[in-house]
């Protein structure tokens, strides 16, 4: 037993989870959670940021890049609404991330009183937008309700959790015994019998495919064995992408993916939402699909599959992979025609959309092989997901389905504390990049080294084309004033330099990695070719819908 308030019991829960960083703003509601983490400085870093949207995107940022719960911590109200776009991005990119909300006195919840900062039902909509939310309700319960958060960012498909603690929780100081952590349940094991029907399928199989997404990241090594004995193609979208290394012929894009779906008999999902296969691309009689997921209404969601198996993916496939070489026959190779496919692709997209992908070629002749990629919504990101090379797992962040329009640079900040050690470069257009742009002084304040690049034309340009082709020219609420990107990264103390060509982008890129500090490059660009027909590609099999 030991006597400590509600705050200090919160942050030593959090020690003993191994968080080492929390980003967070301050405010009276969590004053005594401040304190708290004032007393455990030594243990544990806290980032402030210049805004709770950038708190929260950061915790993202550092959930991606390290597979580890980002935390963040704010006050309630509007502090905790300014984090809901981070926090529905990382429910739509399944990501483990931990949300602390502030709350006005336990008695006073819900009385409607006017009090600072009170919202109806704040816990209702943490609720709303996570896996698990709880309340603290006194200090006695953080321990055990810390804990259940952590198991719920362990156990099952990792999304967000959140804790409510009221400001009289956080101050009132008693006798407590915090428990120690509690190792999660182990995942279910995979059938025996659904792994040998799995097997069948994939031994006589004449065209297979496996698809990988996000949560498939720990099995590379599985997925690459399996791959070579069945000669076939992993395609990633997004979140999957680096899992099977781009240099890899067997690695496709989800265009040339596109091309195989049309003539693939059995395809293997792997913890993938294969949405835009079964819900676009189309399926019919002939395309047997096998599931491995964590979520089991992920199995079924679309289409009920020919095998499904609720299982981690990388204890399923080590129980698949010698079912499989006792039974596939040997296969000839496919290197010379998928690679043929992968550089017809790869000039098809330089065809028709030759700025984007001319500088995203820039950033790949520099960024390392390890170096992450953060990409926000604009018309260079857009392309990358389909034509960016991608070497290593967690390199490359996303929005997910969400789509979140200036997540990018706060993100990539998150990242970057999460990896210290590896190059962080975000890119954004200039809608987006103003989203988080104040927290070029949290990278100064806090020593976060990056490179932000920020392709400038002026407008929300994807929006701007759409009314432009869409409906009649009818441009409204798109052009933007912006202001004078280098001035402003220098006026914070960092490096801001501006270029207006692929050549341009590559050598200052090259020369930011080079130097410490965090770098601003803004790139003058003009209206750019639609990348959407490129990414949303039609259905090739089965009856239209």
């Amino acid at each position: 037993m030991a006597r400590m308030t509600g705050g200090k019991a919160l942050v030593e829960m959090l020690c003993r989870h191994r968080v080492e960083v929390v980003f967070a703003l301050p405010g009276v509601q969590n004053d005594a959670l401040f304190v708290a983490f004032y007393d455990a400085a030594e243990r544990l870093r806290v980032i402030h940021t210049r805004h709770e949207q950038g708190a929260a995107y950061m915790a993202y940022g550092y959930a991606r890049a390290s597979g580890r719960p980002g935390v963040y911590a704010v006050v309630p109200g509007p502090g905790f609404l300014n984090t809901t776009a981070a926090l529905a991005t990382a429910y739509a990119a399944s990501s483990p991330v931990l949300c602390i909300a502030g709350e006005n006195p336990s008695h006073l919840i819900g009385r409607g009183f006017g009090l600072l900062h009170e919202i109806p039902d704040q816990l209702a909509i943490l609720k709303g937008l996570s896996k698990w939310a709880g309340r603290v309700a006194h200090p006695a319960l953080a321990g055990g309700l810390v804990n259940a958060a952590f198991r719920q960012l362990a156990e099952g498909r990792p999304r967000p959790v959140a804790l409510e603690v009221p400001t009289d929780v956080l101050s009132l100081e008693c006798e407590l015994e915090l428990p120690e952590p509690e190792a999660p349940a182990p995942a279910p094991a995979a059938d025996p019998e659904l792994v040998e029907r799995a097997a069948s399928l994939l031994a006589a199989a004449k065209r297979p495919l496996i698809f990988v997404g996000g949560g498939a990241v720990e099995a590379g090594a599985e997925i690459k064995a399996i791959a070579e004995i069945l000669e076939a193609p992993v395609i990633a979208f997004s979140g999957g992408k680096g899992i099977l290394s781009d240099r890899h012929y067997l690695s496709q894009s989800s265009f040339s993916g596109h091309k195989l779906w049309r003539e693939a008999d059995v395809v293997l999902a792997l913890v993938t939402r294969l949405h835009h296969p079964q819900a676009r691309w189309g399926l019919d009689g002939a395309l047997r699909l096998i599931r491995i997921d964590l979520d089991a209404a992920e199995i079924n969601r679309f289409e009920k599959p020919s095998v499904g198996i609720l299982a981690d993916v990388k204890e399923a496939l080590l129980a698949l992979l010698p079912v499989l070489e006792r039974r596939a026959p040997h296969r000839p190779s496919r290197k010379g025609e998928l690679q043929a496919l992968k550089s017809a692709s790869l000039s098809a997209l330089a065809q028709g959309l030759g700025p984007q992908c001319a500088y995203l070629e820039a950033i790949r002749a520099e960024l390392p092989d390890d170096g992450i990629i953060v990409e926000d919504l604009t018309q260079v990101g857009y392309v990358g997901r389909i034509a960016f090379p991608v070497y290593r797992p967690r390199s490359y962040i996303h929005s997910g389905y969400e789509g979140t329009l200036g997540f990018g640079f706060a993100t990539a900040l998150g990242a970057k504390l999460a990896r210290p050690d590896l190059p962080v470069v975000s890119i954004s257009g200039d809608g987006g990049f103003m989203y988080t742009v104040q927290e070029l002084s949290s990278a100064v304040k806090h020593g976060i080294d990056i490179i932000a690049i920020v392709f400038a034309d002026g407008a929300f340009g994807n929006v701007r084309r759409m009314q432009k082709v869409d409906y009649g020219n009818r441009l409204i609420a798109v052009d933007l004033a912006n202001p004078d990107f280098v001035r402003l990264a220098e006026s914070f103390g960092l490096a801001g330099v501006k270029v207006s060509s692929p050549e341009g982008l590559r050598r200052e890129l090259g020369a930011a990695l080079r130097r410490a500090g965090t770098t601003l490059i803004e790139v003058s660009v003009g209206e750019m070719p639609d990348p959407w027909p490129y990414l949303m590609l039609p259905r090739v099999r089965g009856p239209l819908p």
